[in-house]
């Protein structure tokens, strides 16, 4: 059977209406002779994201976002359609995100390794959005640019502040300081060259000094050397011995024993004792007046004189 030219004509036109449309389809990221699976997800703000943007799972392009969807209450319903070649479990998470600073959203697709059903079509997914660098950089930028703004305003009102109280007399004032400072650093920088040049002329004296120090700590050495080798314990041990002793003396004197206890303890004692003292000082007094009642030394036979009590006979009272 022979074909016609018209039928050639015609096979060559649908051939080609057909590759067009598969083309076509195939540049915008659907495959005619592939088997899609169609999802859905509800987002809050889909800002960056735009049809045909890539839908991933683990980094790998498995379908593309196909329509975007304005809903009533404000939200976004994105429609994915995902190679029939992949199975998404259900409960699986769809995060929105940015694959770098530049550049659109994608969608990745998170799946849910607990469970094994599989996802029908139509059904939706769980989202989730992922800041982007620039956005986390934004956030991060923020209270930053909020603080800076805050110190600029501090610093504004300052410098006002500072303004107003920098009159013409103020500045008058604050320049005479600067002068009187300048003066005060010149006259140091006197006394300190006036101080360098004093050290150099007592340096001789200034070494021996230190050597003269040098000797002191050096025998100050020594003398530490040798009390550290002193046997303090034996000596602070007969200290503490010598102490007892004492204590027990005192001990003894207070309850009355030995010589010093009874003179201390015993009023009789003391009272004799007493006694016999003034007696002894009112003999010594007669025998200063009266020398020739004890001494009685007479070359012509002189006769003794009467008996006079000596003054301050405190014992004849």
């Amino acid at each position: 059977m022979k074909i016609t030219r018209e039928i050639k004509t015609a096979i060559l036109v649908i051939a080609s209406i057909l590759l067009f449309i598969w083309g076509y389809s195939y540049l915008k990221g659907k495959d005619l002779l592939s088997d899609y699976t169609t999802y859905y997800v509800k987002y809050q703000n889909v800002d960056g994201l735009i049809k045909s943007a890539p839908v991933t799972i683990n980094g790998l392009v498995v379908g593309k976002v196909s329509n975007i969807k304005l809903n009533e209450d404000w939200t976004s319903r994105v429609e994915l359609l995902i190679n029939g070649d992949y199975k998404v479990t259900k409960n699986s998470i769809a995060e929105l995100y940015s694959p770098g600073p530049i550049g659109g959203k994608q969608v990745a697709i998170i799946p849910n390794m607990e469970t094994s059903d599989i996802a029908e079509s139509g059904a939706y997914l769980i989202s989730s959005s992922k800041l982007g660098l620039t956005e986390e950089v934004s956030k991060e930028i923020k209270p930053i640019k909020d603080k800076l703004n805050s110190v600029l305003a501090n610093a504004n009102t300052m410098l006002i502040s500072v303004n107003e109280v920098l009159d013409a007399k103020t500045k008058q004032n604050l320049k005479n300081s600067l002068e009187n400072l300048n003066a005060t650093l010149a006259q140091f920088k006197e006394v300190s060259q006036n101080a360098n040049a004093m050290l150099v002329d007592n340096k001789s004296k200034i070494d021996v000094t230190m050597t003269n120090v040098q000797k002191a700590s050096i025998n100050f050495s020594k003398f530490s050397d040798s009390l550290a080798k002193a046997d303090i314990g034996a000596t602070v041990k007969k200290l503490e011995n010598t102490l007892a002793s004492v204590d027990k003396l005192m001990a003894e004197i207070q309850s009355g024993k030995g010589t010093l206890g009874k003179l201390a303890k015993d009023e009789t004692l003391y009272n004799n004792f007493t006694k016999a003292s003034n007696e002894l000082e009112l003999l010594l007094q007669d025998l200063r007046l009266n020398p020739t009642r004890y001494i009685n030394v007479s070359l012509f036979g002189k006769k003794n004189k009467p008996y006079k009590a000596p003054q301050n006979d405190s014992i004849s009272k």
